[in-house]
């Protein structure tokens, strides 16, 4: 166990008024993350985590950046609990001083990581629709009047943390494809139309039995609606990839996750943002095994097989998501 970690927690319960440093027991730093470091530890009957933003992240990559992202995700996850409680972890404080906040550490016998249970290919329990229902609410939720987006204004965080790790360093190892990648990576820097979690993935969504609660906003911004449901579709296409025996079930939840969040589009065209969600998700797909943050559980044979179908998608983007994992789906039944 770190000393440190142990140390930044109890000086972080202390700082907060929630009790005194000694009061901090059993600190067990967690795994999984690489932009921050995570602790569980108990507070007297209850236990907690504690959550503390790096300024170089844990990858291969050089990548850095700033810690005061951990203010945006601590405001993210309050606006969360607004909107949605069911979607939220509870907030107990947050420090400037150590870029650190303390929130509920959600576990019991009905919690699951839904990245555990897509690996698993444990029986579908209708996440993908859940996700795309609570994701939409978060989205429309930040368009209203009234909404402050104030918190949120960290377009410059946003290129440093999804932008440039994703987009414009993948252009550097395909040069062919650098002009569609950086015209994508340009509008998205540009926009400011909904709140951004910007990390929606299955390793940061567990579910209990209110539904969906979404964890890791590090990457809050204003920003382009498209980004996160084309970040968490994403994973489901990867997964297709990577289990063929559960393809057709998890292609078609891309699906199930549009139609409900698709429900809640009230602040632009729906088909003008479905087309953008699919011409985004393959760049993602291509950055996920040739950018800064390469999915662990690809083998080097589906690597080839995410890149070709993602090139192929990026130099002739499908209409709507319908037309994406049809072709995804050609594509890998006709060519391995």
């Amino acid at each position: 166990m770190s000393d440190t970690i142990e140390a930044q927690c109890r000086a972080l319960i202390a700082e907060l008024g929630l009790g005194g440093g000694a009061d901090v027991a059993e600190v067990t730093p967690l795994t999984g993350g690489v932009a921050s470091d995570i602790a569980r530890f108990r507070l007297g009957e209850e236990v907690l985590c504690a959550k503390f933003a790096l300024a170089k992240l844990k990858v291969a990559e050089d990548w850095r950046a700033p810690v005061h992202r951990n203010a945006a995700e601590y405001a993210w996850l309050g606006f969360a609990a607004q909107v949605d409680p069911a979607s939220a972890v509870r907030l107990y404080g947050r420090s400037e001083a150590q870029h650190g906040f303390v929130m509920a550490y959600i576990a019991g016998p009905d919690v699951y990581l839904w990245k555990t249970a897509l690996l698993a290919e444990a029986p579908d329990r209708d996440e993908a629709r859940r996700v795309g229902d609570a994701l939409g609410r978060l989205h429309a939720a930040s368009t209203k009047p009234g909404f402050d987006t104030a918190p949120f204004q960290n377009h410059a965080d946003f290129w440093d943390i999804r932008i440039e790790p994703y987009l414009t360093f993948t252009a550097t190892r395909h040069p062919d494809l650098a002009g569609d990648l950086h015209e994508m990576a340009d509008a998205l820097h540009a926009a400011s139309q909904v709140l951004v979690h910007g990390d929606v993935s299955p390793k940061n969504i567990l579910f209990r039995s209110e539904g969906p609660v979404f964890l890791d906003a590090e990457c809050a911004t204003m920003g382009d609606a498209s980004f996160d449901p084309a970040f968490c579709l994403n994973h489901l296409v990867l997964k297709a990839v990577h289990l063929p025996a559960s393809r057709a079930r998890l292609l078609a939840a891309v699906g199930a996750f549009w139609a409900a969040y698709r429900a809640f589009i009230d602040f632009e065209d729906a088909a003008a943002l479905e087309a953008r969600v699919a011409r985004l998700l393959p760049a993602l797909m291509l950055a996920r095994v040739d950018g800064k943050s390469p999915v662990e559980y690809l083998s080097e044979t589906n690597r080839d097989r995410v890149r070709r179908c993602a090139r192929a998608l990026i130099a002739d983007p499908a209409p709507t998501l319908a037309a994406l994992t049809g072709r995804i789906e050609d594509l890998l039944s006709h060519h391995g």
